[in-house]
């Protein structure tokens, strides 16, 4: 009866093994789903592991993190341009989320130019 006990205990620990790996291989994080927290903390490593060598877009970007808890867009030389901002610093629990909390990502085109303060100076400065 105890090898019965000791095999099923078995069997279940390596099915829950297994599903385990499947789910940790498999399952994508979804910014939309994520407490504030977590989702400001992947923002953050998101945001910091970002290269100007690359070649990022807009939709990648929204795919990656999710909408923008904030964002402004104009218009100039038939050229558009769009900051969005992702939260990346909690400062007050006041449940808004405000400029300051946030990663401001400057956009020329749909193409990713700057992040960071000086991205919405570029910005204002259009």
């Amino acid at each position: 009866m105890d090898k019965k006990v000791v095999k099923f205990v078995g069997i279940g620990f390596g099915l829950y093994a297994i599903f385990a790996a499947l789910v940790l291989t498999f399952y994508e994080d979804d910014p939309d789903q994520m407490g504030w927290e977590d989702r400001q903390a992947f923002n953050q490593r998101f945001i910091s592991a970002l290269s100007i060598d690359e070649n990022i877009n807009r939709s990648y970007v929204i795919q990656t993190l999710g909408s923008p808890d904030l964002t402004e867009a104009k218009l100039k030389d038939d050229v558009s341009f769009q900051v969005m901002f992702y939260r990346t610093q909690h400062t007050q629990s006041d449940g808004i989320t405000t400029k300051d909390e946030c990663t401001p990502m400057l956009f020329e085109n749909g193409q990713l130019i700057a992040w960071g303060d000086s991205a919405y100076e570029q910005f204002n400065n259009i």
